[in-house]
């Protein structure tokens, strides 16, 4: 047995369908479906059963999954091993961040260590969903949370605070009379939804947005009132505090890896270039920096 074989196998067991596994893979639907068919033969065995949920595995294929994974689990700490023995800095570095902070205020920072450090290539990744560093989607994740993995080491770079904002003319309005309040109904986030809720419960919306730029430009649209991290709605001309930001709406910032990972250069020096970083902006992230066009 192959461990291609053993990995295409791992990702349609982990993703629950062809489809899925393929994107995750960077292959064909036809690909993964034909290699999986061919190790069935082979092991003479089915693995996967398809139902209307997707794909489930069976018996055999349920201890197939556990080997598999103890197979990559040998071969992942392997490649740790040997990276972290490297005296240069040289390879590529993954790094997953969320959409509204990797293309504004983390974007200065990766475009520094680039400069510092042409000879890693660094590959930044957008995503707002949790990433499998144990599986090596990406070597380093920076994440707003209150509790990270237990599985994974952590670098708390700073605090990231979040306010109510709204565009001057429609927030001076309401406080005049001349407007009703209004929110904007989110669901960029878990916790900027259960925000929103919790302060205007009657949970009338009349718009929605499913991402932060979207609520960025409703919220200069004058379409009403919502949360926005600082770091965003401070340094946007258009906007302002309609609430101030309160400490039940803090977020720790991570920087995530794998504990494989923690004696490679590369990793070590993008995590202490970003700690620099962060620690000289500190005051945006955490809100305390005035607004500066209030």
């Amino acid at each position: 047995m192959q461990w291609d074989d053993a990995r295409i196998f791992l990702a349609v067991a982990r993703e629950g369908s062809f489809s899925s596994a393929a994107k995750r893979l960077g292959v064909q639907h036809s690909t993964v479906s034909r290699r999986i068919r061919a190790l069935e033969k082979k092991l003479a065995a089915p693995l996967v059963e398809r139902k209307a949920s997707g794909y489930v595995l069976t018996e055999a294929g349920e201890e197939l999954k556990l080997t598999a994974c103890r197979i990559e689990n040998e071969l992942l700490s392997f490649e740790g091993a040997v990276s972290g023995q490297a005296d240069d800095v040289a390879g590529e570095l993954r790094v997953t961040a969320i959409a509204n902070m990797a293309s504004t205020v983390l974007m200065p920072c990766f475009a520094r260590f680039s400069a510092a450090y042409p000879q890693i290539e660094l590959s930044v990744q957008v995503t707002n969903n949790s990433v499998r560093l144990s599986e090596r989607e990406a070597d380093i994740a920076i994440r707003q949370t209150n509790k990270p993995l237990d599985t994974l080491i952590g670098t708390r770079l700073t605090t990231v605070a979040s306010a109510v904002y709204g565009s001057r003319k429609y927030c001076a309005a309401v406080k005049s009379g001349q407007a009703v309040e209004k929110w904007i109904g989110v669901d960029c986030c878990e916790y900027h939804r259960t925000w929103t809720k919790q302060a205007w419960p009657q949970a009338e919306h009349a718009f929605y947005v499913d991402e932060t730029s979207l609520t960025l430009a409703a919220l200069k649209e004058g379409l009403g009132v919502g949360f926005l991290p600082c770091f965003l709605g401070d340094t946007d001309p258009a906007l302002v505090r309609f609430h101030e930001p309160e400490t039940k709406h803090e977020l720790g910032l991570w920087l995530l890896y794998h504990r494989d990972l923690r004696n490679i250069k590369r990793v070590a020096l993008f995590r202490e270039h970003m700690q620099r970083e962060i620690r000289a902006t500190a005051a945006l992230f955490e809100g305390a920096a005035p607004q500066k066009y209030g």
